[in-house]
């Protein structure tokens, strides 16, 4: 079982050590967190070893009442790998820590592509991870476009990607964020980041995005302009697109009509925290006129880019290659969502 740790617990950091915890090759050997509080509590009743993110904090976790493992130096020294799922510029900081350690480290998308070997996603790019010290999980965005654009690049080619992303304010705990009452080009320049972090992925990609801020914290949604090298068909699209195990095509008969229901199906089909780690299309938007393909998506950015890290995992340590590492965190998490009630299973929550 390969030792993970994890040097950061909040949004993605839990969902990471929950993520690894439910993989057959794998095991949780520890989370570091900066605060005593209720991520805190979370982690040790999850059975977590809890370490101390900053040196200076350690009085602070035992006033507390928590019972630390050691400091963040001591869980580099007992981890094979370290996920770094600190907030962002921390991470940067931290990577010379895990190198002077020798552990191999994964990023998160906030963090410079500059700073790792490569920026990853299982789907596109899994191959370029293998064997590397320092490794960049893009961000949720980037992950949503990049699976996407990796099927339709295989079977028919893409001239040009053209996305509108609208962002969510803040994530629902994150009170000091905004608009509230407000809709902001975010950036008001041309491109927004988004498409350059894309090419860290596929640097041949012609692509442009534009970003908006809404006052929303539930997922992010992208309105998708593509133009193909052919011709193919909506349905042919929507099939392909569908046998995507990281995409649910929402299929008509559901009745979503947005992320809230979006959300509430996610409950409902007992996923932990009501998490969609799938890109969600509407298989109604996906419309294709004279080889240009048009579609909604919804990227739920608090979970998106967990199985990319698990599988970041496998690549540098070589757990598993490309089509098995996906497999098994497909399983290990029940990743995959019926298109229609007819096709439809109960998935088992992590």
């Amino acid at each position: 079982m390969l030792k993970v740790g994890i040097n950061g617990y909040g949004t993605i950091g839990k969902r990471v050590a929950d993520a690894v915890a439910a993989q057959p090759d794998m095991t949780v050997c520890g989370v570091a967190k900066a605060s005593p509080d209720f991520g805190a509590d979370g982690a040790v009743r999850r059975g977590y070893p809890l370490y101390s993110a900053r040196d200076d904090r350690v009085n602070a976790f035992r006033e507390a009442g928590y019972e630390l493992a050691g400091t963040s130096d001591d869980l580099i020294a007992e981890s094979e790998v370290v996920v770094d799922a600190a907030p962002g510029g921390i991470g940067a900081e931290n990577l010379p820590r895990y190198e002077a350690a020798g552990v191999p480290a994964i990023v998160q998308g906030k963090e410079s592509d500059d700073l790792v070997e490569t920026s990853f996603n299982a789907r596109a790019n899994f191959e370029d991870a293998e064997g590397a010290d320092a490794v960049r999980v893009v961000s949720c965005n980037t992950t949503g476009l990049s699976r996407l654009v990796a099927p339709l690049e295989e079977n028919y080619g893409v001239e040009k990607v053209r996305a509108t992303l609208v962002r969510r304010g803040g994530d629902p705990d994150q009170t000091g964020r905004g608009p509230i009452n407000d809709i902001l080009p975010d950036p008001i320049a041309v491109p927004s980041h988004h498409g350059p972090d894309v090419n860290t992925i596929f640097p041949e990609l012609s692509i442009d995005t534009m970003g908006l801020k809404v006052p929303a914290t539930l997922m992010h949604m992208h309105s998708l302009n593509i133009e193909l090298g052919s011709d193919p068909s909506s349905e042919e699209l929507r099939e392909l697109l569908g046998g995507e195990s990281r995409v649910f095509v929402v299929g008509d008969d559901f009745s979503i009509d947005g992320t809230g229901k979006l959300r509430e199906f996610a409950r409902d089909r007992g996923r932990p925290r009501g998490d969609l780690w799938e890109n969600c299309v509407w298989g109604e938007s996906i419309t294709v006129k004279d080889s240009e393909l048009y579609m909604f998506q919804a990227i739920h950015q608090e979970s998106d880019v967990i199985p990319e890290n698990v599988d970041a995992i496998r690549a540098m340590t070589g757990l598993a290659d490309k089509e098995e590492s996906m497999r098994i965190t497909d399983e290990a998490l029940g990743i995959g969502l019926p298109e229609s009630r007819e096709s439809s299973a109960v998935v088992s929550p992590v």
